[in-house]
This record gives structure tokens, sequence and C-alpha cells, in this order.
């Protein structure tokens, strides 16, 4: 019985199997994929796992003669929790607590044992908290007490006051998500400038959009913060395509590890930094010192500032939103120019898009 060619043929190892079904570049990504966990679990844990005040900018009210001496009490405190300030009275403690400048501030009655102590917890109720446990722990050693004003209080539907942190992080990851599936459908880089605008306009598109979404689910449906509905649009229009023009700029330089890089950038480094959990002053050096400069950080503040601040104190971060932006657009507009620049190539061959 004649048997029929390469009915015998033997079959490749496992060694072989695994090599042909793991390509090089696979190996890479995953290894790529592990780095970005373990550095997740970093971020994280290091940010968040032990939080602690450290020089909250701190007011301090009393009589000429005594707010110097009540000054050097609260610098005197382990662990330098506080940068306390002498402010002029009561009136200007509350003005510098709303323009952001301030977090918290002692007003001592003078004429009597009960002082009061000004927070604001639509800046993160954690950190209200703390000032409130840590003033009153120190005013009973001195045999006095403390009654605490809320003057920016967080919504009662605003636990903990995280919402406006959730609320960027979701336009965050909108704008990276986005960018991401603009890459895997057509290809990580533009194949020409052409059609990098094209991916910037739709960014633009999905970051209007995006925005006005959450915007009127944090607002007339869930009424969990209050403000202006147009005001959070533009926040999230502006987040969302900041971190989109930021993600496809990535991706334009480095191509599908860009993605990688982008998840880095605002996941990884960015929503720890942010201040939602725990705000800036709670946080370790490290993290303290990059949120404000990240967009989950950038746009934290401004939402806490429209919803609880009258709109104060948003320049720098509207600022650093708008510089990822136009940096973003910028960068990814060069690499497709770069990308579309004629190579030597044989006369009459023909570009192919990627």
């Amino acid at each position: 019985m004649t048997q029929t060619a390469g009915t015998d043929a033997p079959r490749p190892s496992f060694l072989a199997e695994v090599k042909d079904a793991v390509t090089p570049r696979a190996t890479l990504l995953v290894i790529g994929v592990i780095a970005l966990q373990l550095l997740f679990i970093a971020s994280y844990v290091g940010a968040l796992h032990d939080p602690k005040p450290k020089d909250v900018p701190f007011g301090v009210v009393a009589p000429q003669v005594a707010v110097q001496q009540a000054v050097t009490r609260l610098e005197q405190i382990q662990g330098e929790p506080l940068d306390p300030r002498a402010v002029a009275d009561a009136a200007a403690a509350r003005a510098q607590i709303l323009n952001r400048e301030i977090d918290g501030a002692l007003i001592i009655d003078p004429r009597g044992s009960r002082d009061t102590l000004l927070v604001a917890s639509g800046g993160g109720t954690v950190l209200a908290t703390t000032l409130e446990r840590l003033v009153t722990t120190l005013e009973a050693t001195e045999r006095r007490t403390v009654r605490t004003v809320d003057v920016a209080p967080a919504s009662a539907q605003d636990f903990d006051g995280l919402s406006s942190f959730y609320l960027v992080v979701g336009w965050c990851v909108g704008g990276y998500l986005a960018a991401s599936v603009l890459a895997i459908s057509s290809g990580a880089r533009p194949a020409d400038l052409r059609r990098a605008v094209i991916r910037l306009a739709v960014m633009a598109l999905v970051a209007i959009v995006g925005g006005l979404g959450g915007a009127i689910i944090v607002g007339p449906i869930l009424g969990a913060l209050p403000g202006p509905v147009c005001a959070f649009w533009g926040l999230g229009a502006l987040v969302t395509f900041a971190v989109g023009a930021a993600t496809l700029a990535l991706q334009g330089v480095f191509g599908i590890v860009g993605i990688g890089l982008a998840i880095l950038l605002v996941v990884i480094a960015g929503n720890p930094s942010a201040g939602g959990a725990f705000p800036l002053p709670m946080l370790p050096p490290f993290w303290k010192a990059i949120g404000p400069a990240l967009p989950p950080g950038a746009g934290t503040w401004s939402a806490r500032s429209i919803a609880y601040f009258k709109g104060n104190d948003m320049t720098g971060s509207m600022l650093v939103l708008s510089a990822w932006a136009v940096a973003g657009s910028a960068v990814t507009l060069l690499a497709a120019a770069f990308r579309a620049r004629p190579h030597s190539a044989p006369a009459g061959a023909s570009a192919q898009p990627s």
C-alpha cells in the first residue's frame, strides 16, 4: 500500500512551536506588560499606603502679640504637617481658603478658650478631617476646644469628595482608549500628514461628546457635583483631548508601544498623584511633585475648583492641560510629516500607506 508523500514528516518540537507562536516582538511586548503591572503596583501602593499631611498651607488668625507664638507652636508639631502663616482676620482666612491659597485656618479667640477651625471639605474630605483631628488634639494640650466650620463643603452626594477625581479619570480613559482604537484599527502611525489631521479631528469630536456626557452625568443626572454644566463640559473636552493627543503623539513616535507609554503616563503615574483619594499635601514628595503637571492631577484640581471654589485658582492647571493638548498635537503632526517625507526608493515605486 502506497503512503501519501509527507505523512511521515516529523512534527516540530515543542520548543520550535513555542518559538513560532511567540515571536520576539510578542516577547518584548509581554515583558513590557509585566513591567507596567509592577510599576502600577509600586506607584499606587507607594503613593497611597501611608498618607500623612506634610506642609499643608494653613492660616492663623490671632491678636498681634500672640500670632507669632501660635505660628511657631504649629511649626514645631512633629513631622511638620502644617505650613502655618499669619492671616489678618477671619474674613481674609475665609477668602484665602476659597481662593485655594490655604487649606485651613485656625482663628484663636483671645477672650475665651474656644477657637474656630476653618476647613474646606470640597478640596478633599480626608484632608479636612485630618486637619480637624490634628488641631483638636493640639488644642486639648492647651486646655482649649475648637469648633469646625466648613467654608466649602463637599456635596452630600459626593462621598469623600471623590466624584471630581472619578470624573476626570473617566475623561482620561476616554482619551487614551479612543487614540488606541485609532491605532489598532488603522495602524499606530498615521501614513501621512493628512491622516494625522483626521485623527486629531476625530479625537476632538470624541473630546467634545465625552466632555458633555460626563458633565451631564455628574450634574443633572446624578447630582454628584455642583457647578455649571458648561464649565465641566469645557474642562472635560480639554482633559479628553489632551490625553488623546498625547497618546497619538506617543504612538506616532514609538508605534504600538506608545499605548503602553500613555498608560504609564496617565494611569500609573497620573492617577495616584492626582490628589483624588488623598489631596496633594498628604502624598509622598515624588507624587506630590509630579501630580499637578500631569492631566489627571490638573483635571482633578480644576474640577474641584469649578464645583466648590467658584472656579478660583484654575489658571495653572488649565495651562498644564493646554500644554499637553498643544504639544501632543504638534508631535503627532511632526511625526506624520517626517514619516511622509520621500526616502530613497527605486524610480516609479509608490509609497504604501501604513
